[in-house]
């Protein structure tokens, strides 16, 4: 299970933070790759295409200046997520951006990345594509991605209803390149017990919001604090396909997180979208199972730190079977 060269060496933990719509600004992505871990974000969330070309020119020079200064740590690449749905009218010219300053990473979602495979492999660079079934995954390799993302039941956002056990397990009979597990990663832990599983990177969201540096109402990191798995809504209302959403921010715009698609309560005055302006990701907050294992918003840094902490414990963690056997 190879992890390309151009990012084993960069890398301070097996991570890659998630490009989350409206959380992942610069400021976050900054901080994560100074951390080590590979900072991504969706290029729609630039409003134009020059604020584009200002957010990515932005992180090449904080990124090389950092590392110029620290030249023992590991500073992380950065990565673009693109958004491949015909619905997204910039796609041809934030792929010509992402082309002209090569990005080292391109995650791509909801579409054939066939395209963005061919532009980026031609400077060196390296394609993920986000796939919830082995369906996807297969036209995704058949399209010729660098690599897989398993987006597994428990993940923030956009999220598959498989177990990371059935799918990982399914795929792996299959691809033996480089796979990304989502699906509910909080900790240092569960980063080593995907490896263990047999991915090669995690994929982490959830808990990067409720960072400082995350662009995130305050509101929002505060109820992410408070909230549990419990209080995850998994719903395609919002956005047209189905999504984990904090029950906290369906109820402050005034809904009924348990009266919203035909069967699901009762009564039958179900949600209607065209009578409300709440929205997916701006008013309605997205979140993931691991949710209930955030109880604090520390710095990106601080946050790493702890990840990588953890993760170290859990690579020495003898197995409680094993011992037992011996003893």
């Amino acid at each position: 299970m190879p992890i390309p060269a151009p990012l084993v060496d960069r890398l301070a933990l097996p991570l890659i933070g998630a490009p989350m719509f409206i959380a992942s600004y610069p400021e976050l992505v900054i901080a994560q790759c100074k951390a080590g871990v590979l900072g991504t974000f969706p290029s729609l969330n630039a409003r134009s295409l020059d604020i584009l070309e200002e957010w990515v020119g932005r992180i090449e020079r904080e990124l090389a200046a950092h590392a110029a200064a620290h030249p023992d740590e590991r500073v992380a690449p950065f990565g673009v997520n693109l958004i491949l749905h015909a619905s997204n009218r910039r796609f041809d010219e934030d792929l010509a951006l992402v082309v002209r300053h090569r990005v080292p990473l391109v995650i791509t979602s909801v579409g054939k990345p066939d395209r963005v495979c061919e532009a980026v492999h031609g400077y060196g660079g390296l394609v993920f594509h986000d796939v919830i079934s082995v369906k996807h995954a297969r036209k995704a390799l058949e399209c010729g991605v660098d690599g897989l993302i398993l987006v597994c039941a428990g993940a923030g956002g956009h999220a598959g209803t498989l177990s990371p056990f059935a799918l990982l397990g399914e795929v792996r009979e299959f691809w033996s390149g480089p796979v990304v597990l989502a699906g509910a990663l909080g900790s240092g832990r569960a980063l080593r017990a995907a490896e263990v599983m047999g991915a090669d990177f995690g994929y982490m969201g959830t808990r990067f919001i409720a960072t400082r540096e995350a662009n995130a109402p305050e509101e929002q990191k505060r109820m992410m604090v408070a909230s549990s798995a419990a209080d995850i809504v998994y719903t395609p209302v919002f956005s047209g396909i189905r999504a984990n959403y904090l029950r906290g921010s369906i109820e402050r715009s005034g809904l009924d997180p348990d009266r919203l698609e035909p069967g699901a309560g009762p009564g039958t005055d179900l949600f209607d979208p065209s009578k409300t302006e709440a929205r997916a990701w701006k008013d309605i907050w997205s979140a993931g199972h691991g949710v209930g294992t955030i109880h604090d918003v520390p710095t990106v840094a601080e946050l790493v730190a702890r990840l990588r902490a953890e993760y170290e414990a859990a690579v020495a963690l003898p197995s409680a079977f094993a011992s037992a056997r011996r003893a």
